[in-house]
């Protein structure tokens, strides 16, 4: 079955450099830099990864941190809880937006 978003498409990432080869590098040494452990482990960065990857549903990002929090340690219910913490942040920040509705209801005088 074929589907917008191909599986194959993810190791061609790096096609997005041949028109801009210096904001590529410039890119790619920053992602590489962030994902360096540092103060967060690089199980943490990649559970993080994954939960940010569902909030913005990447599918690409979401194989790619789904491989990479495996490969880092995490397991499948520590992997579940971070997309709930996505889920929990994104549905609260919809929510929370709610209150700009409620202000122009207020303002409009209904």
């Amino acid at each position: 079955m074929e589907s917008y978003y191909n599986y194959a498409d993810l190791d061609k990432f790096s096609t997005m450099g041949e028109e801009a080869p210096q904001l590529w590098e410039k890119f790619m040494d920053y992602y590489g830099s962030v994902f360096e452990p540092g103060a967060l482990s690089a199980r943490e960065k990649a559970l993080i990864a994954l939960a940010v990857a569902h909030a913005v549903q990447c599918p690409y990002c979401i194989d790619a941190y789904t491989q990479s929090s495996l490969e880092n340690g995490s397991n499948e219910e520590q992997m579940t809880e971070a997309v709930h913490v996505a889920c929990a942040i994104r549905g609260g920040a919809s929510l929370v937006h709610g209150v700009q509705m409620k202000n122009i209801i207020k303002k409009i005088g209904y």
